[in-house]
């Protein structure tokens, strides 16, 4: 089937061409996701709002030759809350890296799809959030920590003197631009 529809939240964006831009997106069912939405940049274009950074939206897509094409999309949530405090959008993309950069493409994963939809919406509705809780959960349904957080006996993978800022930038090799840009402000 060559037209599809998924549920998904932009966690990057990036121009391509004229008009086009290429979009990560974190989707439901299939994983992360390039897509490639043609005329997404030009002022008529009814589309640009529905796939704005951290939009939770409905995508229509067509599977091209190289990326899928986005042919549709309908806006969910697009956490105005977030995007109107600097320090929570600081937040929101530091979530959206710690996604894109550890998350394999193509392989679905629904436990980060929602671990990221909740605390997104959880920081919009100004509820306490644990950026620390998230990166080690995400770390844990990743593989990259062990799980079973009650009796095991690794200590050192839970305390609080573990840093999980250098260890996800030893995973990814390099360092974390988000964290870099946010601790300037």
């Amino acid at each position: 089937m060559r037209l599809f529809k998924t549920e998904g939240i932009i966690i990057k964006r990036r121009n391509y061409g004229e008009a086009d831009r290429l979009l990560t997106v974190l989707t439901k069912n299939t994983g992360k996701i390039q897509v490639k939405a043609t005329g997404i940049r030009k002022i008529t274009s009814r589309r640009s709002p529905h796939v704005e950074l951290l939009n939770h939206s409905v995508l229509g897509l067509y599977r091209g030759r190289s990326y899928p094409i986005l042919t549709e999309c309908e806006t969910i949530d697009n956490f105005s809350p977030i995007k109107n405090s600097l320090e929570k959008i600081g937040h929101a993309f530091h979530l959206c890296e710690l996604v894109d950069c550890l998350c394999p493409e193509n392989q679905e994963n629904t436990k980060v799809f929602f671990l990221l939809k909740n605390i997104l919406i959880n920081l919009s509705l100004d509820n306490p959030v644990s950026i620390r809780e998230f990166e080690i959960e995400l770390l844990i349904i990743l593989g990259y920590l062990p799980a079973g957080r009650q009796g095991w006996n690794n200590p050192y993978a839970y305390s609080y003197d573990f840093d999980t800022n250098n260890f996800i930038e030893n995973i990814i090799e390099r360092k974390l631009k988000s964290r870099d840009i946010f601790a300037k402000l």
